[in-house]
């Protein structure tokens, strides 16, 4: 089994799906990637067995067959060669491995492509296309508020919610709350299910907002696959029941703060600095047209004050909030301005853009308060 292949191109498709790799793999095997050849098409895989990523491109060769060649030993190979010609030289009897480059050759061992796990074919599945650009974004804007708390794993995904108006997407900690909405997105029936974050993040590494390209979801009650460009990814998907996420949305939320996201991001950064180390707490003072901003350690003696001009609809209000929070959502909105609307000191605040600059997007982000220091 022979191949010739351009140096750089095996690199770029390898780190596409080598992220998929784990260090602590219960079984050997999966320490390798699967190379799959017939006539001219090459197929890699790597897997941990919940996730599953394949890549395929053309290589010069004339042969069929499979090994398995283990993964970090290549890629470093690969990393430390210029872009040049490979001759790979594949021993089908003792698995061994020869690669001849301009100046010189190695040598390793494979092993036997027949022991790497079969992907099952998922049977019963629903499928639906969507662009790679909302894709990218609905990841984007999510992924940061899922949690880590391992025993409640539903939380640790992002809920995907399709129906024939829109597609939904919602990631929560308990502490924070990100629901993604696309009209522009649609699904032939109603499903959902809760993709796990590995998935989301090589998902997230392989699309960009900028990718003029559909992506097509296959999916049943157990697992989904995401075919787009040369990548093939298949996960098993979070099984549990998703928290019903509408229901701690608040309605009623007469103080309605607006203000540049920008300046109020910066302050934000600029103040947290002198926060608590483990409650990261700002304290937000809201009266007329200004916004005082503050923050300090009482055990460091440390305190910072900042204060904005806003436009305000309501009543005085003093809020705390967890600067970690409002930085990562002020920092995955991209309207000039934001809108922060709450009720009470002690309920769930809601940050979304002042102006839709896409008609067919609506994100909300709710965030639950700290206790204000007295």
């Amino acid at each position: 089994m022979n191949f010739v292949v351009s140096s750089s191109s095996l690199l770029k498709h390898l780190q596409t799906i080598s992220g998929v790799l784990t260090t602590n793999n219960t079984l050997p095997i999966l320490d390798n990637f699967l190379f799959e050849i017939n006539d001219k098409t090459m197929r890699v895989s790597a897997s941990d067995i919940e996730t599953t990523m394949k890549t395929t491109f053309e290589v010069d060769s004339n042969e069929s067959g499979k090994i398995c060649i283990p993964a970090k030993l290549l890629l470093d190979v690969l990393k430390n060669l210029p872009d040049q010609p490979l001759t790979f030289t594949i021993d089908p009897d003792g698995y061994g491995i020869e690669i001849s480059y301009t100046n010189g050759k190695s040598k390793m061992v494979g092993y036997n492509g027949d022991d790497f796990p079969k992907v099952k074919e998922i049977e019963n599945t629903e499928n639906t296309v969507i662009s790679g650009e909302v894709l990218a974004d609905a990841i984007n804007k999510t992924i940061f508020a899922t949690g880590t708390d391992d025993l409640r794993p539903v939380m640790s995904g992002v809920f995907c919610q399709f129906t024939p108006e829109d597609m939904t997407f919602v990631a929560t900690d308990a502490h924070k709350l990100v629901r993604y909405r696309r009209t522009d997105s649609k699904a032939s029936g109603n499903s959902s299910f809760i993709l796990p974050k590995k998935a989301l993040n090589m998902l997230k590494n392989n699309l960009s907002s900028a990718d003029e390209m559909e992506v097509k979801i296959e999916y049943n009650d157990s697992n989904a696959v995401f075919t787009f460009k040369d990548i093939e990814l298949t996960c098993r998907l979070i099984d549990g029941k998703y928290p019903n996420y509408e229901a701690v949305i608040p309605q009623e939320n007469p103080n309605v703060l607006t203000v540049d996201r920008e300046a109020f991001l910066r302050s934000i950064k600029r103040v947290s600095i002198f926060a608590n180390k483990t409650t990261h707490q700002v304290q937000l003072k809201i009266s007329g047209s200004e916004l005082a901003i503050s923050a300090e350690d009482i055990d460091f003696s440390n305190e910072a004050k900042e204060r904005l001009t806003c436009s305000y609809d309501g009543a005085d209000m003093e809020i705390g909030f967890n600067s970690r929070f409002i930085i990562e959502m002020l920092g995955n909105i991209s309207s000039e301005e934001i809108k922060l609307m709450m009720s009470q000191p002690n309920r769930a605040g809601l940050i979304v853009p002042a102006t839709q600059e896409n008609e067919d997007e609506d994100i909300l982000m709710l965030v639950m308060p700290v206790m204000v220091n007295s």
